[in-house]
């Protein structure tokens, strides 16, 4: 590890390794906001379908 350590800073690519780091945190943060988009939406589906059966259910007692 000492060694990457070393490599990196000798050749100047700490930009680089800040770049990487930015990219890589950006993209799981991305990940995780589309897992809650993804799963709110499963609940506003279900809330939807709910909905409608009560709707029907009412319909029917007429």
């Amino acid at each position: 590890m000492d060694e990457i350590i070393s490599t990196v800073l000798a050749k100047g690519d700490l930009a680089h390794v800040a770049l990487f780091l930015w990219a890589g945190g950006t993209s799981v943060a991305v990940f995780k906001l589309l897992k809650e988009l993804s799963a709110a939406n499963r609940r506003f589906n279900t809330f939807v379908t709910e909905i409608a059966h009560l709707n029907k259910l009412f319909r029917d007692k007429d």
